[in-house]
């Protein structure tokens, strides 16, 4: 159950809006294929923001269940091509966090 929020600058993403909604598909299929999961279990959104213009304009945010496979190596692989479908897309430096959820108190209702 992938979870991301794509945090971008306010002020940059009018530029790069319809490349980064044309990534959004690629973006879930590869964490369908790399996390193992279907397409019904990602969670992907956009989401304007104010920052500080020394950081990163794009912050992307994975939040996932642990499982069996989705070790540090694979979760730093995911994130990595996170990353670089992202700054294709917008043109911006991207920083990605990866988060991983306690399955004994995480609940999603759908």
């Amino acid at each position: 159950m992938p979870n991301v929020k794509i945090y971008i600058d306010e002020t940059r993403l009018a530029a790069c809006r319809a490349a980064i909604e044309d990534a959004l598909p690629r973006l879930r299929d590869l964490l369908c294929e790399r996390l193992a999961v279907e397409a019904s279990a990602c969670q992907i959104a956009v989401l304007p923001v104010l920052g500080l213009p020394d950081q990163p304009q794009v912050n992307a945010e994975l939040l996932i269940l642990p499982r069996s496979g989705r070790t540090p190596e694979r979760i730093r692989a995911v994130a990595g091509t996170m990353r670089q479908v992202l700054e294709q897309a917008s043109g911006l430096d991207v920083a990605v966090r990866v988060g991983m959820l306690d399955p004994e108190t995480y609940l999603a209702l759908k």
